[in-house]
């Protein structure tokens, strides 16, 4: 039987009369052409049943390579699920394509993940952490591309730095809640082993309130991944060895609203009881009765943001090393 030969991109390109880059470009996702040549483009691929060559599609018509890596510490967060869909959209405009991966807070993991993407040969990384290993750092100085560090600030970056501060929402939100005249504040947070943002969040808040004159009445710190039902739990396992507080500071907003199904249960209210502030503007807490009190993180702005200034090191056009990502504090009505 005679070996049928599969469509390639140049058969899909001279079937439709355009150029190979054309169709390359609209597989890609990219712009530049009609909406009318979209849609030929994909019914000629469905039609010949293409299948693209994604280790070539990796690499640009001058066999420069087009795949950005990109590192986050959890795929499950809403908020990195957020910055992870701007990000990748917006390289996806510019020509480049991502391989994503996720490090769990964890530096040694981050090490792993760079050694295999460093195979594919890519022409830029992000990575959505500013602590590294030894190894992480002489892999990225052999490669030699350009690196972009996102979401918690750095100064001193590798090469690009886009973020904020989470020392700084901290510092912010504590005192937010001694304004509020609360005194009697208590923490509630997760990954309590792992060096994470929201370790900064907690010491930031820490000094806020030292700021006040006042002193953290009690703390939990779970070792679980942040969640509602790990709000849920955490609260009342503090509340049963500190039964006085009159606020409470969470890791995020699901562990917020967790805390909150809590208190609802055992007939506290907020916040004539006890105010509640979370961290991350989540959707999920837009939906509450009351507002919660919390930083809002323009996601999207970073993606895009943390996006284009790589293509513009890529391209070796201006850029700012240091890109300060504004975030804002939400009062609320729960504190």
């Amino acid at each position: 039987m005679e070996k049928r030969t599969k469509p390639g991109l140049e058969d899909i390109a001279r079937s439709l009369g355009v150029s190979k880059m054309t169709v390359s470009r609209v597989l890609r996702g990219a712009s530049g052409f009609s909406e009318a040549t979209r849609e030929k483009v994909l019914l000629e691929v469905a039609r010949t049943g293409y299948l693209p060559n994604r280790l070539a599609a990796a690499f640009g018509p001058s066999g420069t390579s087009t795949l950005i890596g990109v590192c986050v510490p959890r795929l499950t967060s809403p908020l990195f699920g957020s910055v992870l869909e701007s990000l990748n959209l917006t390289l996806a405009r510019l020509g480049y394509q991502t391989m994503i991966g996720s490090h769990n807070q964890m530096p040694d993991e981050e090490e792993v993940w760079l050694r295999t993407l460093a195979s594919w040969k890519p022409a830029a990384v992000v990575l959505a952490s500013r602590v590294h290993t030894r190894g992480t750092l002489k892999l990225l100085r052999d490669m030699g591309v350009p690196v972009a560090e996102i979401w918690d600030l750095t100064t001193k970056p590798i090469d690009l730095a886009i973020g904020f501060s989470h020392f700084d929402n901290g510092l912010e939100m504590a005192r937010c809640i001694a304004l509020a005249g609360r005194r009697r504040v208590g923490y509630v947070g997760a990954l309590g082993n792992r060096n994470t943002s929201g370790r900064l969040r907690f010491l930031g808040f820490v000094s806020g309130l030292a700021e006040t004159g006042l002193t953290l009445a009690a703390e939990e710190h779970l070792q679980d991944q942040p969640g509602f039902y790990a709000g849920f739990y955490g609260t009342e396992t503090m509340l049963a060895r500190a039964g006085d507080l009159d606020a409470i500071y969470y890791h995020d907003d699901e562990m917020a609203i967790g805390g909150l199904a809590y208190l609802a249960r055992i007939g506290v209210k907020v916040p004539d009881d006890i105010g509640v502030a979370g961290w991350g503007g989540m959707e999920a807490a837009s939906i509450l009765p009351r507002r919660l009190t919390t930083t809002a993180i323009p996601t999207t702005r970073l993606g895009k943001i943390a996006a284009e200034a790589l293509a513009c090191r890529l391209r070796g056009d201006p850029v700012d090393d240091v890109t300060i990502i504004q975030t804002r504090l939400v009062p609320g009505s729960t504190i």
